[in-house]
């Protein structure tokens, strides 16, 4: 399912449109950032504005075989991180809902460190004792921010899965997302829950803010979009997911998503209804875990829905690209976004299908949500040294 959204209530928020409410559902090419924006803003007060969708031509691949390069990393790496050697790949998706995750393109990354799984609550937990950060859903918005926000709404929170007790038509995304006050990384579903027994799992709730502020702590740096599928591909070439062009090979579930009927019963087939520990599922080709399912994850790119058409026209593979200049989503104008990939443990052919390879995602940069969180990523060359002394220095944000 879906993208982020977090506590503190960007200006847009107060006039966000829930256009997509009323529009026809179409299953397995929906986003639900719309969605998590719907419930955020029904704590306040908005207007109904019009969206579009932008489509893409279909493309053939011509008879291009991507590189992979020499899989020697240049030297030692961090704990918990594995090198992925880069090279040229078919980045993209000919999956015909997805219309923003087409055409096929050509892109050549470098190499580079990544790490092995999503931030745990454990890892996030040591840079927050480090540093005294205060997460953008833990702390209360300001009223000369949001002016036309009655004061008594201005409460920290965030968005969380609230899944009804029966079945709903999915047309109206109210049904299953809820702006809850006191919700947050210590706390994914409201005051009353905690992650004393989750510290392996993924941290949720993180706005890209966030996320960037881990990075700086940890040495590190959030992947591109070319950088997270390459990785998440582990060396496959345009199979369907991760793991090749079955879903359920042998039977085995190969990532965390949603089993059942949604958005009320997630029977849990997979041993999961919500994040599970990092790790739970099968690695993939280059050993990192979960880059399909359990949680969204952030990327530094900027989100277009026309990107990789413009990429594709080029007519040349794209060198190490880092994104579109700026931000457009044609369902909200004027909302800027960035790229977030993977998939979530809300993720179902029912619905939005996004942990298919080359699924796009896309949120505002400060919300989060119980299904969102990040890796990161450090650059071939960085030297380890360097970036572990940045992390010791007591650095604040």
């Amino acid at each position: 399912m879906g993208v982020a959204l977090g506590a503190s209530l960007s200006g847009a928020w107060i006039h966000r449109h829930h256009s997509d409410s009323t529009r026809e559902i179409s299953a397995a090419g929906l986003h639900c950032d719309s969605g998590i924006g719907a419930a955020k803003a029904h704590a306040r007060s908005m207007v109904t504005a019009s969206g579009g969708a932008l489509g893409a031509p279909p493309i053939t691949p011509i008879n291009w075989t991507p590189k992979i390069n020499d899989r020697k990393p240049p030297g030692p790496g961090s704990e918990g991180m594995t090198w992925i050697p880069g090279g040229e790949f078919w980045m993209g998706s000919q999956e015909d809902r997805m219309t923003d995750a087409k055409p096929w393109h050509r892109v050549y990354v470098d190499g580079y460190w990544m790490d092995k799984t999503a931030v745990t609550n454990e890892q996030f937990a040591r840079f927050v004792k480090a540093t005294g950060y205060v997460t953008v859903a833990e702390r209360k918005p300001r009223a000369e921010d949001y002016p036309q926000a009655p004061p008594e709404k201005l409460v920290a929170g965030s968005v969380v899965f609230s899944p009804p007790d029966h079945p709903v038509e999915l047309d109206s995304q109210f049904r299953w997302w809820s702006y809850v006050q006191g919700a947050n990384w210590r706390h994914p579903e409201g005051p009353k829950s905690d992650v004393t027994d989750r510290m392996n799992h993924p941290v949720v709730h993180i706005a890209y803010e966030d996320a960037l502020a881990y990075c700086k702590w940890a040495g590190k740096r959030l992947p591109t979009e070319a950088e997270f599928e390459f990785a998440s591909r582990g060396g496959l070439d345009r199979k369907r997911y991760d793991w090749g062009d079955d879903f359920m090979p042998g039977g085995k579930h190969m990532a965390n998503t949603f089993q059942g009927h949604f958005p009320d019963t997630n029977t849990g087939e997979d041993g999961y209804r919500g994040t599970a520990p990092v790790g739970s599922f099968p690695a993939n080709g280059y050993g990192l875990f979960d880059m399909a399912g359990n949680v969204w994850e952030w990327t530094s790119d900027w989100y277009r829905p026309d990107y990789y058409q413009t990429l594709a026209a080029n007519g040349e593979v794209a060198i190490n690209p880092k994104g579109p200049a700026d931000s457009l989503d044609p369902n909200e104008p004027g909302v800027q976004k960035r790229v977030q990939r993977g998939g979530s443990f809300l993720c179902t052919h029912q619905y939005c299908a996004r942990y298919i390879a080359g699924g796009r995602g896309k949120g505002e940069l400060d919300t989060g949500t119980n299904h969102l969180g990040f890796r990161c990523v450090r650059d071939g060359g960085q030297r380890v040294e360097k970036a572990e002394a940045a992390r010791n220095t007591g650095w604040r944000p």
